[in-house]
């Protein structure tokens, strides 16, 4: 076997070195912390096994949880410890490894620590990605699935020296720290759009004409009175099947892993959906009214709504989105079958905001141009997400 990675750092060479994860490392268990220890003022930092899914990855540095346990009555953490969940719901997930680098961080009970004079980091990437399945094939059982150390033990790694280790540790290690850079300023940008949007709504903040002068005070009108529901069918069943998404809006389906299969008998009775329409989507409890860019059809369950008079359609598509709209819509609901939807009628009953048509154009540019922002970072961090896959596919033996 070439025990040679095929993506390497130009100062190195020669083969890894073969090793039982028993050989060089020692094993040995948490102390459970039941949920109900959790404080948030709590004097010591402590990890417990489900937060390795939800709040860490291979290293962790900013623990999130804290308790008043006696230190005396827990086991505490050393740098460098890689910690391996004992028990979960499942064996992928089970397999998942972490380097702690802060001293006395107490670890929960259904934790395996693994201590080592090897690099912790490097281990945690290498074991979560080129061993995630050899590790997850030991695990045993079946609706809770359990992990010991003694299986651990022989689990077969090929290492390089120390000095590789690190680099490509520390190498790793900084393009985690991008993607977190990434994902925080993603989060901030949504974040300060949805404050923005709470304000523009309420009129707490109000725009002005380019003259400067105010605007004229905002109307309401029922969704009748703006929408029209359309049920156009006429079509030769040429057009795309568009998928009616949260995600994406209203998308033809073979642009998205959508796969619902259909009669050419059923497509006939689907209706028409031009540039610009709003789909009511069977979620809409959620706050689905959905744009589209595109036309295509969908199936005759949808309510489509077209505009009646001279309307800014981006600034309804964020409208539609706020809180405060998706509450209203609650309010009219009803069941069917494992989602709720809004007819048109109840869609009629409830009041619109409707400022002048300008007012109503600088506010969609304006946080148009905060979606720009959002997905131009969105754009970053897949695209860096992407970069690390394909390192670590390529980093190890």
């Amino acid at each position: 076997m070439n025990r040679m990675p095929k993506l390497r750092f130009k100062e190195y060479s020669g083969e890894w070195e073969e090793h039982e994860l028993g050989d060089i490392a020692k094993f040995s268990k948490g102390k459970g912390i039941a949920k109900f220890d959790i404080h948030e003022d709590g004097a010591i930092e402590c990890i417990r096994y489900g937060e390795l899914y939800t709040h860490y990855n291979e290293t962790i540095n900013n623990i999130v949880s804290r308790t008043n346990l006696n230190s005396k009555e827990l086991v505490l953490s050393q740098y460098n410890d890689i910690i391996i969940p004992a028990s979960g719901e499942s064996q992928i997930d089970i397999a998942t490894a972490s380097c702690v680098l802060k001293d006395g961080v107490a670890l929960g009970g259904d934790l395996n620590i693994i201590k080592t004079k090897q690099n912790g980091v490097f281990l945690s990437y290498y074991l979560n990605n080129k061993k995630k399945l050899d590790i997850a094939k030991l695990a045993q059982g079946i609706s809770v699935v359990h992990l010991y150390s003694s299986q651990l033990r022989t689990l077969t790694l090929n290492l390089p020296n120390d000095d590789e280790q690190q680099k490509i540790a520390s190498f790793l290690s900084a393009v985690d720290s991008k993607i977190d850079r990434l994902t925080r300023k993603k989060e901030l940008l949504e974040q300060y759009k949805k404050g923005v949007m709470q304000k523009i709504f309420s009129q707490e903040l109000r725009f002005k004409a380019d003259d400067g002068s105010e605007f004229s005070e905002w109307e309401e009108k029922n969704g009748n009175l703006l929408f029209e529901s359309i049920s156009n069918k006429d079509h030769n069943s040429d057009l795309p099947i568009l998928a009616i998404t949260q995600e994406h809006g209203a998308i033809p389906r073979d642009m998205i892993d959508y796969q619902v299969s259909v009669t050419d008998k059923s497509v006939e009775t689907y209706k028409i959906v031009e540039i610009g329409d709003f789909v009511i989507s069977l979620r809409s409890f959620q706050g689905g009214i959905e744009y589209s860019n595109y036309k295509g059809i969908c199936s005759p369950a949808y309510v489509i709504l077209r505009k009646r008079i001279e309307l800014n359609n981006q600034f309804y598509k964020h409208y539609f989105k706020t809180e405060k709209y998706i509450k209203l819509m609650n309010k009219n609901i009803e069941g069917i079958r494992d989602g709720k939807m809004i007819s048109y009628k109840q869609f009629s009953d409830i009041l619109l905001p409707l400022p002048s048509h300008e007012e109503q154009t600088k506010i969609a540019n304006f946080l148009s141009a905060i979606d720009t922002k959002i997905d131009l970072v969105a754009k970053q961090l897949d695209e860096v997400k992407n970069f690390k896959k394909g390192l670590l596919q390529q980093m190890f033996v």
